[in-house]
C-alpha cells in the first residue's frame, strides 16, 4: 500500500471512528433526555387528572373549571385510568391495558410513583391518597412522536456520517497528493538516476520540514557517491597512466639493453633508471596504503619535535634543491620551545611536511625555498614559500583533491597524491592548512598547529 493510500485510509478511519463515537454519545443523550421529558409530561398529566377527578368535591366551581380546561389540554393523545384500593378503574378510561399489571400498581403505592415503557406506549403512575380513598392514577401515551424523533435523528446522523466520510476521503486524497508530491518527485528522480547524472541534485522545497531534510540527505548521499565514483575514475586513470609510464620505461630499457652487450657505465645507467622508476612506483603504493590506514594510527601518537622534523627534511631535500638549482632557507622565531612539541605520529607528520617542501622545490622554477617557523596567538605557525609556477585560481580549489594536478605542471613529474595525503594527515592531527598562490609569482602553504 502506498503512503498516499495509507494516509487516506488512516484519515478516513480516524474521522469515521471519532464521528461514530460522537454520534453515539449524542444519540443516547438525546434519547435519554427526550424519554425523561415525556415521563415528566405524563407525571404532570397524572397529577392534573387526579385533581380533576378526585378533588371536584373540594374545589370551587371556578377553580375546578380551570383544572378541567388544563386537563383537556393535556389529555390529548393520552389516556387516564384511576385505580382504587381494589385495583378497579373508578375514574377515567378502563382501557384494560395488559401492560399495567399488579406489580406496577403495588410499586406506585410503595414508591409514590412508577414509570415504564411498552413497545409503543409510555406509562406513568402516581399514588394519590384522597378523602375518598387511596388511588393510583395511570397515564399512558403513544410513543409514535418519540420514535419519529429518534428515527429522524438517526437518519440525520447517518447522512452526516456518510457525507462526512465522503468529504474526508476526497479531502485526504487531495491533501495526500499535495503532501506527498515532493516524495513522489524524489522517487521519480531516483528512478531516473544513472551513472551519468548521479551528481545532479534535487531542488529543495524550502519548507523547513522532513521532506526538505530528506531531499538534503539524498543530495548529500549521492554527492558522496558521485565523489567516490569520480575518485575511482581518477584512480583508474592514475594507475593506467602513472604506473604504466615507469613500467614502460623499465621494460623498454631492459628490451633495448638485452639486444647487445653493454659497457659497465651503460649497465649502471640502466639499472639506476630502472631503480628510480621502481622507487617511484613503491612510493606511490606506500602513499596509497598510508591514506587508506590513517584512522588506525591514532594509537601511535606521541610528542614530536616539529623543528627537528623540519631539519631532517632539510637534510634530505637540500641535495634535491641543489639539483633544481635552488636552495632552502629556514627562519625560526619561536620564543616558547613548548610550541615546537606537538602530539602526533612522527612518520606521518614527517611525510606530510616533506611533501609540502618537496612540492615547493619541484615547482620553484629554480628559485629559493623559504620555510618560516614562528608563533602567533600562542600557536605554532609554519610557512613554506616558493617563487615558482604558482597555481591558477581555477585549480586552487581542487588542488588538495586526490589525483588532481594543476594545468600548468607541464613536464614536472607527479601523481596528484602528495598534497592530498598531506592534507589528510594535517586534518588527522588538527593542523589547519591554507594555500595562497598566484601564477608565475609563487605559492605559500600556511600551517597552524591547533593542539
Amino acid at each position: 500500500m502506498t503512503l498516499r493510500n495509507r494516509f487516506t485510509l488512516i484519515s478516513s478511519l480516524s474521522f469515521g471512528i471519532v464521528s461514530i463515537i460522537t454520534f453515539a454519545v449524542i444519540y443516547f443523550a438525546y434519547y435519554d433526555s427526550t424519554k425523561i421529558s415525556y415521563f415528566e409530561k405524563l407525571k404532570n398529566t397524572a397529577l392534573i387528572s387526579a385533581i380533576y377527578y378526585l378533588e371536584k368535591d373540594e374545589l370551587s366551581v371556578n377553580r375546578h373549571a380551570q383544572i378541567k380546561k388544563e386537563y383537556k389540554s393535556l389529555i390529548r393523545n393520552r389516556e387516564v385510568a384511576i385505580y382504587d384500593q381494589d385495583n378497579k378503574v373508578t375514574f377515567g378510561e378502563d382501557f384494560n391495558d395488559p401492560y399495567i399489571k399488579q406489580k406496577h400498581l403495588n410499586a406506585a403505592r410503595a414508591n409514590q410513583w412508577v414509570q415504564f415503557m411498552s413497545d409503543d406506549h409510555f406509562y406513568y403512575g402516581i399514588f394519590y391518597p384522597d378523602n375518598q380513598g387511596d388511588f393510583v392514577v395511570f397515564v399512558k401515551s403513544s410513543n409514535d412522536s418519540f420514535q419519529s424523533q429518534i428515527f429522524r435523528l438517526s437518519i440525520i446522523m447517518l447522512t452526516v456520517l456518510i457525507l462526512g466520510l465522503t468529504a474526508i476521503f476526497i479531502l485526504s486524497r487531495y491533501l495526500s497528493k499535495v503532501v506527498y508530491k515532493p516524495v513522489s518527485n524524489v522517487v521519480k528522480h531516483i528512478n531516473n538516476v544513472d551513472y551519468n547524472n548521479i551528481s545532479q541534485a534535487i531542488t529543495t522545497t524550502n519548507t523547513n520540514d522532513e521532506i526538505e531534510e530528506l531531499i538534503k540527505s539524498y543530495n548529500k548521499l549521492f554527492g558522496r557517491i558521485s565523489e567516490n565514483m569520480l575518485l575511482q575514475q581518477n584512480f583508474i586513470n592514475y594507475v593506467s597512466h602513472e604506473f604504466k609510464t615507469p613500467l614502460a620505461a623499465i621494460s623498454g630499457n631492459l628490451e633495448v639493453f638485452a639486444q647487445k652487450d653493454r659497457t659497465p657505465e651503460e649497465y649502471r645507467k640502466v639499472v639506476k633508471e630502472s631503480l628510480d622508476n621502481v622507487y617511484e612506483i613503491e612510493n606511490i603504493l606506500n602513499n596509497l596504503l598510508l591514506m587508506s590506514g590513517l584512522a588506525k594510527l591514532e594509537a601511535s601518537h606521541k610528542t614530536v619535535r616539529i623543528d627537528e622534523l623540519i631539519w631532517k627534511i632539510y637534510s634530505k631535500l637540500e641535495p634535491k634543491a641543489k639539483e633544481h638549482q635552488s636552495s632552502i632557507r629556514i627562519n625560526m622565531q619561536v620564543v616558547k620551545p613548548s610550541l615546537l612539541e606537538y602530539p602526533g605520529n612522527e612518520t606521518l607528520l614527517f611525510l606530510a611536511l616533506y611533501n609540502i617542501v618537496e612540492n615547493a622545490i619541484k615547482y620553484s622554477s629554480n628559485n629559493s625555498i623559504e620555510i618560516n617557523i614562528f608563533e602567533d596567538t600562542d600557536k605554532l605557525h609554519i610557512e613554506v614559500k616558493d617563487q615558482g609556477k604558482g597555481i591558477s585560481k581555477e585549480d586552487l580549489s581542487s588542488i588538495t583533491e586526490t589525483f588532481f594536478r594543476g594545468k600548468n605542471v607541464n613536464e614536472v613529474k607527479g601523481s596528484g597524491i602528495g598534497l592530498s595525503l598531506s592534507k589528510s594527515i594535517f586534518d588527522h592531527h588538527h593542523i589547519s592548512m591554507k594555500i595562497d598562490s598566484e601564477v608565475n609569482v609563487g605559492t605559500t602553504v600556511r600551517l597552524i598547529f591547533n593542539a
